[in-house]
């Protein structure tokens, strides 16, 4: 089964800025005046074209066989019996072959998250003789001690641990690594430029 991971808040800010450029551009072609309409356009563009490559694109998808890192530029394709091990900071780092190294750009851990997470791991304090707060189910309090002081980053971390250790117990072969070019982002990244190209030509 396939699983994504991204960014939410920044994934859900990119697609409300592709709303605002679509009227943007929409109001820009209905009302073109000449050259302040193409260096709009132009700026629209860059600007799209940066939000698209950073916010929307970046992903992290778990595949029946492999560990998929979309990052900005480049795509990896890890299978999980290449992976050796997995460490979180303040990005997911995958670490498989000699050294070398992925970086996951989604889900990342900010600083504010990871002492939200700390501070929701240290055991609360009963205030007065009576308890105020409700009471729990222990399947919820089992949630809770299973996330206390962890970040999303930290659980998708464990994630990729757990799968890459169940698959090398069943003794899988290590297939190789696969890195390519992100086709889409280059292209909107050329056109980008091309808008700015012709912005800057064209009288």
């Amino acid at each position: 089964m396939k699983q994504t991971y991204r960014s939410r808040g920044a994934f859900v800010l990119a697609w409300v800025w592709l709303a605002f450029v679509a009227f943007n551009v929409w109001d820009l072609i209905s009302k073109y005046n000449g050259k302040p309409s193409l260096v709009a356009l132009a700026v629209l563009g860059a600007l799209t074209a940066v939000v698209y490559v950073v916010a929307l694109r970046p992903a992290t998808v778990f595949k029946e066989s492999e560990l998929v890192g979309r990052n900005p530029v480049r795509t990896t394709y890890v299978p999980w019996a290449s992976i050796e091990d997995v460490s979180v900071s303040h990005a997911i780092n995958v670490r498989y072959g000699e050294d070398q190294v992925l970086r996951l750009w989604t889900p990342m851990a900010s600083a504010r998250e990871r002492a939200k997470a700390q501070r929701r791991g240290m055991p609360g304090q009963q205030r007065g003789r009576f308890r105020t707060e409700p009471t729990v189910s222990k399947g919820e309090q089992a949630a809770v001690e299973a996330f206390a002081g962890k970040t999303h980053a930290d659980w998708v971390g464990d994630q990729i641990r757990e799968r890459a250790e169940s698959v090398r117990h069943r003794h899988e072969e290590a297939a190789p690594v696969r890195v390519v070019w992100a086709y889409d982002a280059i292209a909107v990244l050329v056109v980008a430029v091309v808008l700015v190209v012709v912005a800057i030509v064209i009288p």
